[in-house]
Formats: C-alpha cells, structure tokens, sequence
C-alpha cells in the first residue's frame, strides 16, 4: 500500500478497518479534555469497558454468597482459573492442558526455573540476551547464588554486535553451539522490551535442545502481541503478564506454559501447593501430593480471583477476534506509523533512528525511535499535549500502537504534534 501523509488519508484507513470499533470497547484518560493517544500498552494496557461487569460479579457473589461462592456463583471460584485453558491456548499456541494462570510473572519464572534449571557439575550455565529486563537479571543471579554458583561464571549473554542495535540470530545460535555441553537453560524475553525485536523462538528453541538444555521464554512482550506456536514450537516452558497487551490491570496475574511432554514427567522437581492437587480430591486434604494432569499442576495456592475478572474480560475479547486478526493490524498500523515518523524526519531538523528490526517477522507492535538532537524536553511535550509515550534514557521513546484500540488517525495526529514539539523548540 502507498501511504499518504494526511488526515484524510489517515480517516479513510479507519474506515476500512475491521477493529477500529474496539477502540469504543476502551476507556481513554484525557488531556486537555481530550481522548489521549496512547502508545504504552506494551508496558499497562488500558482499561476495556467490559472489565467492570466481570468485576462486579465476583463483588456481588462475594457479598451475596460469601463461602458458598467457591462452588455456587455463576462462575464459580475453585475452577474460575479453568475459563483460561481454551482462549489463552489459543492467543500463545499451546494445547488447553499446556497453559494456566498464577501468581505474578516473576514469580512463575522462578517457579518453573525449579523445574527446568537443574545445574549439574558439567552442565550448568544460562544463555540470555544482553540487557534482558531487569527483573530476569535479577532472577538469574539470585536463582544461580542459591545454587551455589556465581553469576559472572554461568550467566551468559548474547551481546549486540558493535555499532548495532539488535541481536542476530546468527550469534544466538553461535553462542548456544559455543557453550555446548555446558548450557543447561536457554531463557530469552521473546521481544526484547527496549528495541521491540523479536527473536525466532522456534530456531533457538530447536537449537538449545539440539545441544541438551531446556529452552524456556519470557513473554511480557510477545503474548497477545505476536503469533505464537509453544506447542508446536516444542518449547519446554514460558510464562507472560497480562497487564501489557492483554489489558487485564496492573500487576494483574501471570500466564504459564508447560509443555505437555513434561505433564507426566515424575523426575521433574517443583514447588507444590493445595492448588496443584488432584482437584477430585483436594478436599480429602491428603499428606501427599498427587499433582493435576498438566500446567495446572504448577499452582500452589487458591487463585485471586478478584484478579483473574479482569484478565477473563480481555481474554474472552482477544477470543472474539483471534490474533490473526489481531496481527494483520498490528503489521499495518505499525507500518503506517514508520511512514509517519520518516515523512515528519523529511520536515524538522531533528533526526529519527528507528531501531526496532524494519523486518515484519522481527518486530511486532513497538517502534523504538532515537530522537537525535532532541532530549526530555520533546517528551514532555508530547506528554503534555495528550501523547502518553515511554522515555528511555538517553533519547529514545517506545511507541507501541496497539491494534485493539490505536488508530490510523492517532498516527497522523501524532506526527503532527511530534513536528509541532521540533519547531516550537527550534522558534524558541
């Protein structure tokens, strides 16, 4: 398609868009009595409409029912967790056995690392990327101390390459041949949080177990924002929050994947719980555990489930549309957003860096722009003229236009008063 840079341009794609009516499913803050433009769903999604009734219901059969909520309500509390198997198989490409939701995303992480982080003498490093998130290097080293190991002598991480800005595939397969017999995990964050990009998860997943370790992913940022096959992709283990692209609250509950081949693995140590128990016998209130058939057989406690409404009401909406859907929009308006970013280049003084991959298959919903000649001062700006984006230190801002509720018109806009920050600086 050749884009135009103009308002009218921007209206016509809209109309034409099968998912512009769900930008009506969400509610938008406002600045200057003005629907922002919002660009940082990739670190808290907004709030759907729909979340409230959900809410609500849990509230009134809490108020109503109290105890006899657990078993009673409509949808009752000891399976509500169970309402997830199917949508969420779906959004991540996984059988319903494979996937559960609990507890918070690095706390899944550190769970399932019980059981897919067994360091022997001889095997025993980790491979990662180069400035994962922060709180997968801080996993990383506290699980390697309570090893008995140090960071600087397992932890291993595969570096950008001088002058570059993203990782190739090429040196992560290098590296996981390199490190051979000696790597016991592979746990990589499927999009990189700071540049956007997106690995090929299924070629390092076949290239870690080709060598013996386990391969596990960290899908803060790949779930509910890029196509995903975990089963397919024979990935051992992975786990996401929902409060980015999935809109489910902040610091709402985790989702987890386990492979199906590992369901009846005995040898296979992890922590249990009440809630990971045999459920037709959980009331028996047995001395051993018998753990459920599959990923449900990973949680540990009773489930928040004031929590998990929020996360059903975006997850029965992503099952409405499907991710096909979902991504065939994301590629478009990403794409227009780039056209935008290069036209408003081609009209300021300043200069934009995208360095998120312009290959489609390695990017999804994020543009991570270096502002040359620009600091802190053109966000601000931005910010106070209803463009609520994401600083990085030194000049970058993250942009992500999710599909379910950007629109071609909020890209226009935006370069408009992206180009009206660069000039009343350059008047001033």
């Amino acid at each position: 398609m050749i884009f135009e840079n103009t308002l009218e341009f921007a209206k016509k794609l809209d109309s034409q868009d099968q998912l512009h009516k769900y930008q009506d499913e969400f509610i938008f803050p406002q600045v200057n009595g003005k629907k922002v433009i919002y660009f940082t769903g990739n670190s808290l999604g907004l709030q759907p409409k729909r979340t409230k009734a959900y809410v609500d219901e849990v509230m009134n059969d809490w108020a109503n029912l109290a105890v006899e909520g657990h078993f009673y309500s409509e949808k009752p509390w000891w399976d509500y967790h169970e309402r997830f198997a199917n949508p969420l198989s779906k959004i991540v490409g996984a059988l319903s056995s494979e996937v559960t939701v609990m507890n918070t995303l690095t706390v899944n992480l550190h769970l399932l690392m019980v059981s897919f982080y067994r360091p022997t003498k001889t095997r025993y490093k980790i491979i990662c990327e180069e400035k994962a998130f922060p709180s997968d290097q801080y996993m990383f080293q506290s699980q390697v101390h309570f090893h008995g190991y140090k960071p600087e002598d397992v932890i291993v991480e595969i570096k950008r390459r001088e002058g570059e800005h993203n990782i190739r595939l090429e040196d992560v397969l290098a590296k996981i041949e390199e490190v051979g017999d000696e790597l016991a995990l592979v746990l990589i964050g499927g999009v990189n949080y700071y540049t956007g990009q997106v690995f090929d998860m299924k070629t390092i997943t076949a290239a870690g177990h080709k060598v013996g370790a386990y391969v596990g992913w960290d899908l803060a940022h790949a779930a509910g924002n890029v196509k995903l096959e975990l089963h397919d992709w024979d990935i051992d283990f992975a786990a996401w929050c929902s409060y980015k692209y999935m809109n489910s609250g902040p610091g709402n509950a985790s989702g987890c994947f386990i492979h199906e081949k590992h369901h009846n693995n005995s040898e296979l140590p992890r922590f249990a719980g009440w809630w990971g128990h045999n459920k037709e016998r959980r009331f028996k209130m047995e001395q051993t555990f018998d753990p459920v058939h599959g990923a449900d057989g990973w949680q540990i406690s009773n489930l928040p489930v004031l929590s998990l409404a929020p996360y059903l009401a975006s997850v029965d909406m992503f099952d409405e549309i499907g991710m096909d859907a979902l991504i065939q929009k994301r590629n478009a308006i990403t794409s227009y957003l780039e056209f935008i970013l290069h036209e408003i280049d081609k009209e300021v003084d300043s200069s934009f860096e995208i360095i998120t991959p312009s290959n489609q298959s390695e990017r999804a919903s994020q543009l991570s722009v270096l502002l040359h000649g620009e600091g802190r001062s053109l966000f601000d700006y931005l910010m106070k003229n209803g463009v609520i984006t994401d600083w990085r230190e030194p000049n970058v801002i993250r942009l992500a236009p999710v599909p379910l509720y950007t629109s071609y018109e909020d890209m226009y806009m935006f370069g408009q008063i992206l180009k009206a920050g660069i000039l009343d600086k350059a008047n001033l």
